[in-house]
């Protein structure tokens, strides 16, 4: 049975809508953790990670409670999911997430290989609660040398490289 989200149409107007009860099962799930998540001190966030049916990783937002800017309940989910399956490529993996993903879970999706991202509230119930992140996607969006973040690469020319020589020359490095 296939469902269309609430407001009739697929996030950032993909025609791709829920693919089946499992994936509204799985969204409530990480609806929950997000509520959960509140008392406990997090932020109103949570996500799964499920592989063949089976949840096998759980995340929640713990930015104020940790002060830690990187974990998003999306991050801390993948990190999990690749502890619990012992590799970093999650491909066959679905992340469910009660939010859609900001830039840098976004980001870790694509980094971890993740089959598909289904998510309930968007950037924009986000923003509305506090939680705001377009200066990121409007930045994304512009020329690097626009950005206020100073970047500056330090060329070392004689060793520069050597990380990833070294790297292509290991015999029982994975790929990526």
């Amino acid at each position: 049975m296939t469902d269309a989200l609430p407001d009739g149409h697929a996030p950032d107007g993909h025609a791709e809508q829920l693919r089946s009860e499992q994936d509204r099962v799985w969204i409530e799930a990480a609806i929950r953790l997000a509520r959960e998540n509140i008392p406990a001190g997090g932020g109103p966030f949570g996500a799964l990670i499920v592989k063949d049916g089976e949840i096998v990783a759980r995340g929640a937002n713990r930015v104020t409670r940790d002060n830690d800017p990187t974990a998003h309940a999306e991050v801390q989910a993948i990190r999990q999911a690749g502890r619990a399956l012992n590799d970093f490529n999650l491909s066959g993996a679905v992340l469910y997430s009660s939010c859609e993903p900001c830039p840098m879970c976004l980001a870790a999706a694509l980094w971890s290989r993740l089959d598909r991202v289904v998510y309930a509230a968007d950037r924009h119930d986000a923003a509305a609660a506090g939680f705001d992140d377009s200066e990121f996607y409007e930045l994304l969006d512009t020329d690097r040398d626009t950005w206020t973040l100073p970047r500056v690469q330090v060329l070392r020319p004689s060793d520069a490289a050597d990380p990833f020589e070294l790297w292509n020359h290991t015999a029982d490095r994975v790929e990526y």
